[in-house]
C-alpha cells in the first residue's frame, strides 16, 4: 500500500486488539497453514531440519521505515551473525500472498519482524523502525532458549532479575501483538509475591501503563485513557509519537484537549535532540517525531511554528544528504515529505523527478508525483509519470496506479482510454483486492 507513514499505522494495530491469545495458553498457535506463503513454507522447512528459528520480515517498496533498517540496522557483523542463527524470509506485502499473509498474522505497522520456531509457532515480534542496538537486544530476547511465553511465564514466576527480565520480555511482547488484555492478565496471574516485588520497577511500570492504555484504546475508555496517559508519555522517549496517537484516538478530540495541549513542550524537545540533535541521540523514526508536533501546531493554529519546523526539518536533511539521494533513502522520502507537508511547491517538483531517477525501477516515486501533480489539476503532466508506475506495479498497487489513471485520463476527456485502463487492472488484480476493485469501478 502506498501511505504517508510506516510505522504510525500501529495505531491501528493498537485499537484492533491483533494478536490476542490466550493468557491461559500463552503460546501461540502455528501460523495459519492456509496463510504461509511459499517462501515462508521452504523457510520454515529449512528451519525444521537445522534446527532454527524463522525470521519472517514484512516490508514494501513504499516503507521508509523499511529503507531505514536496510542502511543503518541489517547490515555488519550483528546481521551476519543473525542470519547464520535464523532462516531470514522477506515478505512483500504489495503481492497478493503477502497481503493475505498479513491479514491472516495480523501485521498493520511496516516493517514488522515476526520470529517462528521450526513449528511456526510466534516467539515475538518487533515493529517499525528500530536503533541498532535496540533492534538486535530483542532478537536475541527471541532467540535465546525459553523464549515462548510460557517459558517466560516459568522464568518471571521465579523472581528475580532473570525472572524480571523475563517479565519485561513477555510484557513486550504482548504490547507488540497488540494483545493487551491478555498482557495484563499474563502479569497479575504471576505469584502475589513475585508481581509485588516487580511492581515499583520503573522500566516494567512503564510497560504495564503502555498495555493498560493500549486496553482502554481498544475499549474505548476515554476516561481511562486520560489517568493512564501521562504515565506513558513521562517515560516514552521516541515512542512518544506513537502513544500521542494511540491517546487521540482514543479520546476522539477534534481539537487538543489540556493534556495534549501540554505535550507540546516534550514533543519540542524530543525533536530538538532526538530528530535535529547529534546522530547518536537521534530517534530512528524522525519522521513520526516531525510530523506530530507540526499536526499538533496545526490543531493550535501555530501555523508560524508549523512552518518554522518543517522548514528546519527541510534543512537539516539537505544538509545531511549532502545533495546525494541516494545516500540514504529513508532520509530522502523524509526531505520529500517535509517539503510536501511545507507545500514548497517548486521544490517539490524539482526534486520528484531526482528521485525517480535515483530509484528509476521503482513504482513509488512516479505513483507520487503523478498523484499530486493530478491533485493540483495538472492532469497532462501526472498522466506520463502515473502511466510509468504503472508499468511497474504490481499487487494491490497496480489497481491503485489505475485508478489514478483513469481520473487524468477522465479529466483529459479520454473516457474509452479510461474504461481501458480499468478492466485490464481489474482483470489482472481485482479478484485478489476487492475493496480497491470496487472503488476503481466506482471511478468510471
Amino acid at each position: 500500500m502506498l501511505r504517508a507513514l510506516c510505522l504510525p499505522l500501529f495505531v491501528v494495530a493498537t485499537l484492533t486488539g491483533i494478536g490476542s491469545a490466550s493468557a491461559k495458553d500463552s503460546t501461540p498457535p502455528p501460523a495459519p497453514t492456509s496463510a504461509v506463503a511459499p517462501e515462508v513454507a521452504k523457510a520454515l522447512a529449512s528451519a525444521e531440519k537445522r534446527r532454527l528459528p524463522v525470521l519472517v520480515e514484512f516490508r514494501a517498496p513504499w516503507c521508509y521505515s523499511c529503507y531505514y533498517m536496510a542502511r543503518h540496522v541489517h547490515t555488519g557483523i550483528e546481521w551476519n551473525e543473525l542470519k547464520r542463527r535464523a532462516v531470514v524470509v522477506e515478505i512483500d506485502a504489495d503481492s497478493p500472498e503477502g497481503a493475505e499473509q498479513m491479514k491472516a498474522w495480523g501485521i498493520k505497522p511496516l516493517p514488522s519482524y515476526v520470529v517462528l520456531d521450526p513449528q511456526g509457532r510466534e516467539l515475538g515480534r518487533v515493529l517499525g523502525e528500530q536503533k541498532r542496538d535496540a533492534f538486535y537486544a530483542r532478537m536475541e530476547t527471541f532467540l535465546a532458549p525459553g523464549a515462548r511465553l510460557d517459558e517466560l511465564r516459568d522464568l518471571a514466576a521465579a523472581g528475580g532479575k532473570k525472572g524480571r527480565d523475563a517479565a519485561e520480555a513477555a510484557l513486550m511482547a504482548f504490547h507488540s501483538r497488540g494483545a493487551a488484555e491478555d498482557g495484563l492478565r499474563w502479569f497479575y496471574d504471576l505469584p502475589g509475591r513475585v508481581r509485588r516485588a516487580y511492581e515499583p520497577d520503573a522500566g516494567l511500570e512503564y510497560r504495564l501503563a503502555r498495555l493498560r492504555l493500549m486496553e482502554a484504546a481498544q475499549t474505548r475508555q476515554g476516561p481511562t485513557c486520560s489517568a493512564v496517559a501521562p504515565k506513558v508519555f513521562a517515560q516514552a522517549g521516541c515512542e512518544l509519537p506513537y502513544e500521542l496517537q494511540v491517546y487521540e484516538a482514543c479520546v476522539g478530540e477534534a481539537s487538543p484537549d489540556t493534556l495534549m495541549r501540554e505535550q507540546r513542550a516534550p514533543l519540542e524537545q524530543l525533536v530538538d535532540k532526538q530528530v535535529f540533535g547529534d546522530a547518536s541521540s537521534r530517534c530512528a523514526d524522525e519522521r513520526s517525531a516531525v510530523l506530530i508536533l507540526a499536526d499538533l501546531y496545526r490543531k493550535l493554529d501555530d501555523s508560524e511554528a508549523r512552518t518554522k519546523l518543517l522548514d528546519m526539518a527541510i534543512v537539516n536533511l539537505r544538509g545531511r544528504l549532502a545533495d546525494d539521494l541516494g545516500r540514504d533513502r529513508s532520509a530522502a522520502d523524509n526531505l520529500r515529505v517535509y517539503i510536501e507537508q511545507a507545500q514548497h511547491w517548486d521544490d517539490y517538483d524539482k526534486l520528484m523527478p531526482r528521485l525517480i531517477a535515483t530509484w528509476p525501477n521503482d513504482y513509488v516515486y512516479p505513483y507520487r508525483f503523478g498523484k499530486s501533480l493530478l491533485e493540483r489539476e495538472r492532469a497532462s503532466e501526472a498522466l506520463p509519470y502515473l502511466e510509468r508506475a504503472a508499468a511497474r506495479a504490481y499487487g494491490e498497487n497496480r489497481l491503485r496506479v489505475a485508478e489514478l489513471r483513469v481520473k487524468a485520463l477522465k479529466r483529459l476527456g479520454r473516457q474509452d482510454d479510461a474504461r481501458a485502463v480499468a478492466a485490464e487492472a481489474l482483470k489482472t488484480n481485482g479478484p485478489w483486492f476487492p475493496d480497491l476493485a470496487k472503488s476503481l469501478k466506482a471511478e468510471l
